[in-house]
């Protein structure tokens, strides 16, 4: 929603896959938020600490969301359903509406509709589940892709 915990993660995690897979030329990515109260902010400490145990060093300034996004982007990867709902009211066409997902579709241990939850609110064990959900899901995301999924 504020585009300092979840979406930011991903967006890391997926680049580095790319990287690591050499696949730099493939892809282009941005990380965005429906709301706009941590504009400019950079991704919360407590992710950024536990990405990094992970070996994850990023850094981001959160942006909010803009139509225009929909016509410039090929896919569009929200991490709950309230995010989902939120960018298909911004969609004016059904191409558009096609390119909208739950980024859980893509985790094994997740599902057509399962959120990814926010721990904003929580503890630090929040956080490290949050990190091994998303990554499963940038994981699941990148194998649909090198298979040209026709869902996508």
């Amino acid at each position: 929603m504020g585009n300092i915990v979840r979406s930011p993660l991903a967006e890391a995690l997926f680049w580095r896959e790319v990287v690591k897979k050499g696949m730099v030329d493939n892809y282009q990515t941005d990380s965005a938020g429906t709301g706009d109260w941590h504009l400019g902010e950079s991704p919360d400490a407590r992710m950024r600490r536990v990405a990094a145990r992970h070996g994850l060093i990023y850094d981001h300034r959160a942006r909010q969301f803009q139509s225009h996004d929909l016509d410039y982007f090929d896919l569009v990867m929200a991490m709950d359903r309230e995010n989902r709902d939120h960018l298909l009211n911004l969609t004016r066409l059904p191409d558009q509406r096609r390119k909208i997902h739950l980024l859980r579709e893509f985790d094994p241990e997740g599902g057509p509709d399962v959120s990814v939850p926010d721990p904003y609110y929580g503890g630090i064990d929040g956080f490290e589940d949050i990190y091994a959900i998303i990554e499963r899901s940038i994981y699941g995301l990148l194998s649909s892709l090198d298979d040209g999924c026709a869902a996508l």
